[in-house]
């Protein structure tokens, strides 16, 4: 049996790549006959420049050293390929801006700044770019990308890269450089590589959804979204938005689909006029999964919360979506399962496990995700190998 295992990370405990080798460490023990292959993914979040590394020819990685959330340096890389016969970088905005870049008691979408995103475009344009993908998700800030266009020269890092909350007081005259900024990129296109459609304002928007997972209080997330909404006025004033021809309605871009991505990063690299692409199915195409699924009898995926939110735009949906097109039984193995049967079915997928149910469990795989993970697939494995 053809068994091929393709996870996300295991947010907070395993990386895509420590996921897939404790997955497959599990199915041997009970099913060594099998033939496995290990095709770690990410949906443009953590690992997104690990997997396309492993998995993408003529690559090579510049190391660069760029700014976290709280402006202390940390080290980050661009993937250049010229595949396609364009000169392509690959960056990874959680390497400058991810939430596992801070400790607990730093996280603060109030004060953290995109200033390192800018950074790694800065680095992408030196080596000759002309396309630019920017893989998203994991992102420990909520200020619009507003650092990210100080640091490229947009505005000062007074106006702009102090974090989300300062963008409340912004000035109308608070983008002097921001149509510079645009021409500069008008050459290069980039796309926004993100498992999250969100708009940039309102009930689904970045505030609302997103920034109370990184350390906001419903206070904050109201405070941040009028934040936000500033960021936007002064924006139409420097900018004014184009009319859209098939309504004749001024284009708002804070309302287009993952504008709200990266606490809003998606926004401001719109700005400078990038689209939103799906993150994993960047990623599968460009690891070549389709094949991979085609030429396997078995497809086991997984991440560390299978819940609602990953029913669109994630790893799990795009490989179940891959896995009906050539009518491959795909499961999921996550740390924790509350989806359904119902919606799991209606997603594709042949089964759903998870790692840990009780309390107990959960703090036992939290203390040893890699055996907890490699015990679950080795009873999986009793079950879905014929070997068995």
């Amino acid at each position: 049996m053809h068994v091929l295992i393709a996870p996300d990370s295991f947010t907070g405990t395993l990386t895509a790549t420590q996921a897939a080798e404790a997955m497959a460490q599990g199915w041997r023990e009970t099913a060594p006959e099998d033939l496995l292959t290990l095709m770690p993914l990410s949906d443009g979040g953590p690992g997104f420049l690990d997997v396309l590394a492993g998995s993408v020819l003529d690559t090579s990685t510049v190391v660069v050293t760029v700014a976290d959330p709280l402006g202390r340096e940390v080290p980050a890389a661009v993937l250049l390929t010229g595949a396609g016969g364009r000169r392509t970088a690959y960056v990874e905005a959680a390497q400058a801006v991810g939430l596992h870049l801070l400790a607990a008691d730093e996280r603060n979408p109030a004060v953290t700044s995109t200033w390192g995103v800018g950074q790694l475009l800065e680095a992408a344009l030196a080596e000759g770019a002309e396309r630019i993908v920017v893989g998203m998700g994991g992102s420990a800030t909520n200020d619009g990308g507003a650092g990210m266009l100080a640091r490229l020269g947009a505005g000062s890092v007074e106006d702009l890269g102090r974090g989300g909350l300062a963008l409340a007081g912004l000035g109308d005259d608070a983008l002097p450089g921001l149509a510079s900024v645009r021409a500069r990129f008008a050459g290069t296109e980039i796309l926004v590589a993100s498992a999250s459609d969100a708009p940039l304002l309102g009930f689904h928007g970045a505030s609302a959804v997103h920034a109370p997972r990184k350390g906001a209080s419903p206070e904050l997330a109201q405070q941040l979204e009028s934040a936000l909404g500033r960021l936007t006025e002064v924006v139409h004033r420097t900018v004014p938005p184009r009319t859209d021809l098939m309504t004749g309605q001024p284009r708002r871009v804070e309302h287009e689909p993952g504008a709200g991505a990266g606490g809003g990063l998606g926004y401001a690299l719109m700005l400078l006029g990038a689209r939103r692409v799906s993150g994993v199915e960047e990623v599968l195409g460009a690891v070549g999964f389709p094949g991979m699924v085609a030429a396997a009898d078995l497809v086991v995926t997984g991440e560390g919360c299978f819940d609602w939110q990953s029913l669109r735009g994630s790893v799990i949906a795009g490989v179940a979506g891959t896995g009906l097109e050539s009518a491959t039984p795909t499961l999921v193995v996550a740390g924790q399962v509350s989806v359904g049967r119902r919606d799991a079915m209606a997603l594709g997928l042949s089964g759903t496990y998870a790692v840990a149910e009780t309390p107990a469990e959960v703090e036992a795989a939290v203390a040893d995700p890699v055996g907890t993970l490699a015990a679950r697939m080795a009873r999986i494995a009793t079950t879905w190998s014929p070997g068995r």
